[in-house]
């Protein structure tokens, strides 16, 4: 893919020797103007360092990660850069579009929509894997050949799918309480119904127990925090269906059950060291 123009920046703080740093461009893939995060660590004026992504959950923006995580100051430590992009095309104005939280506009779910309207547009899996890392590595000092993945809840599903759908793109994977079985909980099934269709085999590309069993993964260990009183465990997150998938095609699954933690950012924050701290290993 060719990289865009350069895009704008928006705002940009110094911050543990580092710079945060929020972008805007215009995107090809959906359609719209889009906004990221990039934290730079203080190691990257010398030279181009790898990059870790974020995807956020539900509702969420750039800023969620940005302002609550608390991620900068050890990949400012490891030199690692940070990049934060939004969790849907915005003003596309299409017919319930903001009608629930679960679904159009800050729900975009990290899928290439086949149903119309919103395969015109909603095509958050490309925009994610292809056009945003394009544009980062043409105008960023950022290494591509080390880039990895992570996310929480609908983007931690969207960090797992891609990662295991795109190895080649992606070192290593982590989430915080992601969404590991789409097609088996309301969340999911909702979604990916409304985006892809009636036709159930469409969804196994973005769902990733579905993955695990049909491709496997041979990266290195996928680390998942998962909260024992997280609301959404039982009926939208079923981690032990993952856990069983990866157990049965040799994956290794690093999957601890945090006693007590729920699915806020006080938990991402509380756990986001170890997760930059994995991804810097493979790094």
């Amino acid at each position: 893919m060719t990289a865009s123009a350069e895009p704008e920046i928006v705002s940009s703080q110094k911050c543990f020797g580092g710079t945060q740093s929020v972008y805007r461009h215009h995107s090809t893939e959906t359609g719209t103007s889009m906004r990221f995060g990039v934290f730079l660590p203080p190691q990257a004026s010398a030279g181009p360092v790898p990059a870790l992504y974020y995807l956020a959950g539900l509702t969420c923006t750039e800023e969620n990660f940005i302002v609550k995580a608390g991620a900068q100051r050890v990949a400012a430590e490891l030199g690692i850069a940070l990049i934060a992009p939004d969790t849907s095309p915005r003003g596309l104005a299409y017919p319930g579009e903001d009608d629930a939280y679960d679904f159009g506009t800050g729900a975009g779910f990290y899928v290439d929509a086949t149903e119309a309207p919103w395969r015109v547009g909603y095509r958050m899996a490309s925009y994610i894997a292809r056009e945003l890392p394009a544009l980062i590595n043409a105008h960023l000092p950022i290494d591509p050949a080390r880039t990895g993945i992570f996310g929480h809840s609908m983007g931690g599903h969207g960090a797992l799918t891609l990662a295991l759908k795109y190895p080649d793109l992606y070192k290593s994977v982590s989430a915080f309480a992601p969404i590991v079985a789409p097609m088996r909980c309301p969340w999911g099934e909702k979604a990916l119904g409304l985006y892809l269709g009636p036709d159930r085999a469409a969804w196994q590309a973005y769902d990733a127990t579905a993955l695990v069993e049909a491709r496997g993964w041979a990266g290195p260990p996928i680390l998942i925090d998962q909260g024992t009183a997280d609301p959404f465990l039982e009926r939208e997150l079923k981690p032990d269906l993952l856990r069983e998938a990866c157990a049965a095609r040799g994956v290794a699954l690093t999957l601890r059950l945090q006693d007590g933690y729920d699915h806020s950012y006080f938990f991402i924050a509380t756990f986001m060291a170890d997760h930059i701290r994995h991804h810097a290993r493979y790094l």
